[in-house]
């Protein structure tokens, strides 16, 4: 069996490696907006006056967007993975214990089918 470029686990896959990448930049970024924020209450500032001067993105707004994202690539990916694992005729319960998840969480994502508006970041 060849590594097929129409193969939707390896399209998920590139998907989810980009969206590695852009989660380490973005996390670099918020890590240094982190210490600008320390920086300023060390240097006797209020919460609120570094609240609100803070520039957006707010460094939790940049968490919480990275990992609503990477959640969905890598629920994506997983689903992909465990749709090729099923079309190379390996039952549920093999699937599951690759895994390490139960069949029933493994028969739940083989019929989640997502639309396309949550596939595309």
């Amino acid at each position: 069996m060849g590594q097929d470029a129409d193969d939707p686990a390896v399209q998920a896959l590139v998907e989810l490696r980009a969206g590695l990448e852009r989660t380490i930049s973005d996390l670099s970024t918020a890590a240094a907006r982190a210490d600008e924020l320390i920086e300023r209450r060390a240097s006797g500032r209020s919460w609120y006056d570094i609240v609100s001067t803070e520039e957006p993105p707010l460094v939790i707004e940049t968490i919480t967007r990275v990992l609503d994202e990477l959640g969905e690539l890598g629920s994506r990916f997983r689903r992909e993975e465990a749709l090729a694992l099923q079309r190379e005729d390996i039952n549920i319960t093999r699937i599951g214990e690759l895994f390490r998840v139960s069949r029933q969480r493994v028969s739940a994502l083989l019929h989640d089918r997502p639309t396309r508006a949550r596939r595309e970041p």
